[in-house]
């Protein structure tokens, strides 16, 4: 899940990452450019009408939704102590990550549905990654944990 995402190759790039997974990408609105941007398009390439893309108005809407409901919330955060490399990822986690450059605000971080605040790790100095990276990195994870279910 995407909130607020502000630049289209980044949306673009994780369109073409879900694709490839089977993951669903959840998008938050505002977002900071039009779907049909061309950026994102290029990004994405061909892979549009093979990815499962939603958009929702608000966070709460996105995690009130009937799919996302009753499923853990794990938000991203380069203040978090836990790394993704110690969660036992299961079928239907929200993988959180917030808009660039500012990331999750106090506010989300500390919103009832979080259910941890977790982090990739970096060298220290390195204040975060690009989105569209953590969000593959974060993905193929949880993926591999579960066995690559429909991976040739």
């Amino acid at each position: 899940m995407f909130l607020e995402p502000r630049i289209p190759p980044n949306t673009g790039n994780a369109i073409r990452m879900v694709s490839g997974t089977g993951a669903t990408l959840h998008l938050v609105e505002p977002l900071g450019f039009d779907l049909t941007e061309p950026k994102l398009k290029r990004a994405g390439l061909d892979y549009h009408d093979l990815a499962s893309v939603v958009v929702h108005p608000d966070l709460d809407a996105a995690l009130d939704s009937e799919a996302l409901a009753s499923s853990r919330v794990f938000a991203f955060t380069a203040r978090a102590t836990r790394w993704y490399t110690d969660v036992e990822f299961q079928p239907g986690d929200v993988l959180l990550f917030g808009p660039e450059p500012t990331g999750l605000s106090d506010e989300v971080l500390s919103h009832p549905r979080v259910t941890e605040r977790i982090r990739i790790p970096m060298l220290e100095g390195r204040r975060s990654l690009n989105l569209s990276n953590s969000a593959a990195v974060v993905t193929y994870e949880a993926w591999r944990q579960q066995g690559f279910p429909g991976a040739q």
